[in-house]
């Protein structure tokens, strides 16, 4: 049966709107989720050996005296994770990984170059501004998040582009702590052993944080995100935009 349409009436007004449909877009390449799940054990390994190596010296104690009230980790936390008295096992631990999380943060860089997966990721001059945006909008005192351009909102932007960028101190630092006297324009360019060190620990304590917020992150964002990280692809609906 032919339709008969009113004057002034277009025949897409008459038309059923299509219903969308699910499809997969690819949103992670290969090369960035197997990387990013290696680094995942080796950073969980770094920091499980350097919590040992740190037992034997804390650095972040206070007191008077011989009275120390506080410390960062308290005797209990160590005891409650088996940590103590197994300072030449945290050692080599950590010795052993970090050469492999080196060898997977270089091959992360120059994958992000060659592919130009950087453009993504790199910040631009709004994100500073729009990861506010995004900071109020997830604590629910802002009703629209900022535009999104690409996979990532300018908060992850700025984000993942810091904790890379803490990685590369993270490694220096430990090279000035492990070879201070081969190394010890490295070591100086820190403040000097005990500096360095600390600088260390603290680049390690960012990186506990950020494992927190970005599991929580990644919970709230739901099960079709943390499968785009396995399989690569993303389960969107036909015509919804996707970043």
């Amino acid at each position: 049966m032919t339709a008969i349409l009113e004057p002034g009436e277009a025949a897409t007004d008459l038309a059923p709107s299509p219903t969308p449909e699910p499809h997969a877009v690819l949103k992670h390449r290969r090369g960035t989720r197997w990387m990013h799940w290696v680094n995942f054990p080796l950073l969980t390994i770094m920091i499980w050996s350097g919590l040992r190596i740190y037992w034997a010296e804390d650095i972040y104690a206070f007191g008077i005296l011989d009275w120390e009230w506080f410390t960062f980790f308290p005797e209990w936390f160590y005891e409650s994770l088996g940590l103590e008295r197994k300072l030449a096992r945290g050692l080599a631990f950590h010795f052993s990984f970090a050469w492999l999380f080196a060898i997977n943060g270089i091959a992360f860089g120059v994958y992000t170059l060659v592919t130009g997966e950087w453009r993504g990721l790199v910040p631009d001059r709004r994100s500073p501004k729009d990861s506010i945006g995004v900071l109020l909008h997830d604590l629910h005192l802002r009703q629209e998040a900022p535009s999104q351009q690409g996979r990532y909102n300018a908060a992850q932007r700025m984000t993942y582009s810091l904790i890379i960028l803490l990685g590369g101190v993270a490694l220096l630092t430990g090279f000035a702590i492990f070879k201070p006297t081969q190394l010890s324009f490295l070591t100086a360019m820190f403040g000097g052993y005990t500096m360095a060190r600390r600088v260390h620990f603290a680049v390690t304590i960012i990186f506990m944080l950020f494992f927190v917020v970005h599991i929580l992150q990644v919970a709230r964002a739901g099960w079709r995100n943390l499968l785009s990280m396995i399989t690569g692809y993303e389960v969107v609906d036909e015509g919804a935009g996707h970043g």
